[in-house]
């Protein structure tokens, strides 16, 4: 790690999230390279090794960032003082759909991005998804009081993995849509919204 005050080399690394964070918008993860990411910071090449050694260690950190940018939305739900089912399916609905890029992200090859990144940056990812699970958990303990702890796990484990496979059926590309119509599949289109609504709706009726 290069010398320099905890805020310097933090602001640092921000720098080389947002640089990566802003290729992502227009190139796909394999596209994307250390080169790339230099050029669009004040870094060379070589000097972004001093703060990742990996292109998955970035991406797990932009992760990192953007579930700690949910918790707070999570957080804001939290201090409401009640909700029904509609208006808590509908609060977090929003929450997901402010952060496509959470999605996105999440849509990619997690077994690759964990297995090449040091455990210390693994561990900091894994502590900001803990804390998602946990502010969805005292949601459901808050307003609805009556769920068991069973009712509650089982919509933790079937809301999370569920949240994996969000964006690619939001997001299609030409090529995949084309491809979809010559092999006969009906393509409906839906957004993260109306995804994310019906499934906590249906996880709370069940």
């Amino acid at each position: 790690m290069p010398k320099g005050s905890p805020e310097l080399t933090e602001a640092r690394r921000e720098e080389i999230i947002n640089a990566c964070e802003k290729l992502y918008q227009t190139m796909s993860f394999k596209e994307i390279t250390f080169r790339d990411i230099a050029g669009a910071t004040s870094f060379t090449r070589t000097s972004i090794y001093n703060y990742f050694q990996t292109k998955e260690e970035i991406f797990l950190a932009l992760l990192t960032r953007e579930y700690n940018r949910w918790i707070d939305e999570l957080s804001s739900i939290l201090a409401r003082k009640k909700m029904t089912r509609e208006e808590f399916a509908e609060a977090l609905a929003h929450s997901l759909e402010n952060r496509a890029q959470l999605l996105k992200i999440m849509s990619m090859n997690h077994y690759d991005m964990e297995e090449n990144s040091r455990p210390e940056n693994l561990v900091e990812m894994k502590v900001a998804y803990g804390r998602a699970m946990s502010a969805v958990r005292d949601c459901l303990k808050k307003f609805f009081p009556n769920m068991t702890a069973k009712q509650v796990d089982d919509f933790i484990y079937n809301f999370f993995p569920l949240m994996f496979g969000i964006y690619p059926y939001t997001f299609v590309t030409e090529k995949q849509r084309a491809a979809m119509e010559k092999a006969g599949v009906n393509y409906v289109f839906l957004t993260i919204y109306e995804i994310t609504y019906n499934c906590v709706i249906g996880l709370l009726k069940s």
